[in-house]
């Protein structure tokens, strides 16, 4: 096999990888989420997360965030919100009004390979995830 051959065969392999990685991004199957002890939010979208300190039920809505994370997000976006290039840092995202609105125009919408979150989990379980990844620190 000459050199040509070798690169080409290479290019493709990892062609072939990055494709089986975009295909499998995404394929989840949403876990419920419990967030009874929550403030309800209803079915109106707020603009802007409700559970973001000083909210008396913070560390509660972390928690929960937490758990929800790990079962519907982390396999895409990694295990404590450290992208593994697969889908966006979500530790980078802005704690800001602008950061919200971002958050929830993916959630609701779909983003890629990512599902429209919304569709599956509740408004509840989505802003606790984001208070969940706003409470880690970026290095």
């Amino acid at each position: 096999m000459n050199h040509r051959t070798t690169l080409m065969l290479a290019m493709g392999l990892g062609g072939a990888l990055v494709a089986g990685m975009a295909l499998g991004h995404g394929n989840v199957t949403p876990q419920k989420v419990d967030t009874r002890d929550l403030e309800p939010l209803g079915e109106e979208w707020v603009e802007e997360n409700p559970y973001r300190a000083p909210y008396d039920k913070h560390e509660l809505a972390v928690e929960v965030g937490k758990s929800a994370y790990s079962e519907n997000c982390a396999r895409c976006h990694g295990l404590e919100a450290v992208s593994g290039g697969i889908a966006p840092d979500l530790r980078e995202l802005e704690s800001t009004p602008y950061g919200d609105e971002w958050f929830v125009e993916r959630v609701v919408n779909g983003a890629g390979q990512m599902p429209k979150m919304a569709d599956y989990l509740s408004q509840e379980a989505l802003w606790a995830i984001r208070t969940y990844v706003e409470s880690l620190e970026t290095e």
